[in-house]
């Protein structure tokens, strides 16, 4: 089975994605409720949980864990695969969903370095909203800088926005705090409108129309559970042994750190369907 691993209900948006995109994949979700949020912990508080939940997933027999968490994979990602994984499991693979991100705006393969279609022109600018974390990081405009040297990558942090998509707030809530975040990116850019917006939270494909909404006419914005779709099926292309065995296809289960009734009763906004959630 691949992993799918997330801090808590968001990268639910992702693995919907996936399923429809690799209905024969088999998948095992993890989402470390107990200790969501991610977004205000320390880097290495950050790692030292996504490290456990790996392993976790590396416990049930999963070969490939993708992190679909923008924070853990922004911060823990790249130290995963170069330092730990080398060492303790190097005939199995960590991949996240900063990556595909990266690709898709810097129109460069991550891998090695050559051209790929990309979403946005290379000299153009992108506004990329997420976590705190995620934005303190500085890893977008870092990794994107690295590749596509004139684009601009706009950051906007998004304080509050996960707890109140995970307490169920109401939409007008929801289109406040959205509408406050456009604002303050757009006060960044002097009020130039981005070529393209990044939702850079897995929660955040759940208020995507809020910020269609509050966008400047024109905006693209990106769908980032998608594009990781699309990549991990090229990714399964290139690497088969990482696909599903005939006795395991659409095969799912899904695990929880948090209560799992409380849990599963939330989960289907994310995922579109209902769903049991398992004590990890």
């Amino acid at each position: 089975m691949i992993g799918v691993f997330d801090s808590g209900h968001g990268g639910l948006t992702v693995l919907h994605a996936l399923t429809q995109r690799m209905p024969r994949e088999a998948f095992i979700y993890l989402g470390d409720h107990g200790n969501a949020p991610y977004g205000p912990r320390p880097e290495e508080e950050i790692y030292a949980l996504t490290l456990a939940a790996v392993e976790r997933l590396f416990a049930e027999g999963c070969l490939l864990v993708l992190i679909a968490c923008n924070t853990a994979s922004a911060i823990a990602l790249r130290r995963l695969q170069q330092d730990w994984l080398p060492q303790a499991a190097p005939e199995r693979r960590v991949l996240g969903v900063f990556v595909p991100m990266v690709e898709a705006l810097a129109g460069v393969s991550w891998r090695d370095g050559t051209r790929v279609p990309g979403k946005v022109a290379p000299d153009g600018m992108v506004a990329v909203f997420a976590t705190q974390r995620t934005t303190h990081s500085g890893a977008y405009p870092f990794e994107v800088g690295l590749r596509a040297p004139h684009m601009r990558v706009v950051s906007q942090a998004c304080p509050h926005l996960v707890n109140a998509i995970e307490a169920g707030e109401s939409e007008a809530v929801l289109r406040e705090l959205v509408s406050g975040y456009v604002a303050a990116m757009l006060a960044q850019t002097e009020g130039r409108a981005p070529d393209a917006a990044v939702l850079g939270c897995t929660h955040y494909p759940l208020v995507a129309p809020l910020f269609a909404e509050a966008l400047p006419k024109g905006v693209q914005l990106l769908d980032q559970p998608a594009i990781v779709a699309d990549s991990l099926a090229d990714y399964l292309t290139r690497h088969e042994r990482f696909a599903v065995q005939q006795g395991e296809a659409g095969h799912r289960r899904f695990l929880t750190s948090g209560d799992p009734a409380r849990v599963s009763e939330f989960a289907s906004r994310f995922f579109g369907a209902e769903l049991r959630f398992e004590k990890a």
